[in-house]
């Protein structure tokens, strides 16, 4: 190989890695930590010191912009107080994969939470028609923004 062919492929390299996006899987794992660190109520910050690693380190983690040694995977399940198949999605629950991102938006536990605590269930009913009208109007681009 050249001198040419090889500064030729260092560059395409390069280009590549500017417009990597994260992976689906780094995105998968990352929202399993999150949602199990929220549901632990533990905050980003005290993750990060458990683990040894800033907050903004954990964010990453979470979002899926940065992957997830094994070994870092291996403490945060420990710290979680779960297995690496769970944070992995690997430990039998194949609807984890869709509803594990979802959990993991800001305010969906909470959301989850609040909603199991109503024991009306017309009032649960009418709840979701209006988060169900809701949804679509956000969808539709809100019809009286």
């Amino acid at each position: 190989m050249t001198k040419d062919n090889r500064r030729g492929e260092l560059i395409a390299l390069h280009a590549t890695s500017q417009s990597h996006q994260a992976d689906p899987i780094d995105i998968a794992v990352g929202a399993r930590i999150r949602m199990r660190r929220q549901l632990l109520k533990l905050s980003q910050g005290a993750l990060a010191e458990a683990l040894g690693v800033t907050f903004q380190q954990v964010q990453k983690y979470e979002r899926g912009t940065n992957r997830v040694s094994a070994s870092m995977l291996v403490r945060i399940a420990r710290r979680l107080e779960c297995s690496v198949a769970f944070l992995i999605g690997e430990d039998g629950g194949a609807a984890s994969d869709e509803i594990a991102p979802r959990l993991a938006l800001p305010g969906a536990l909470d959301l989850l939470d609040a909603f199991s605590k109503i024991e009306s269930s017309q009032t649960r009913r009418r709840l979701l028609d209006l988060m169900t009208t809701l949804a679509g109007a956000e969808s539709r681009g809100g019809e009286d923004q």
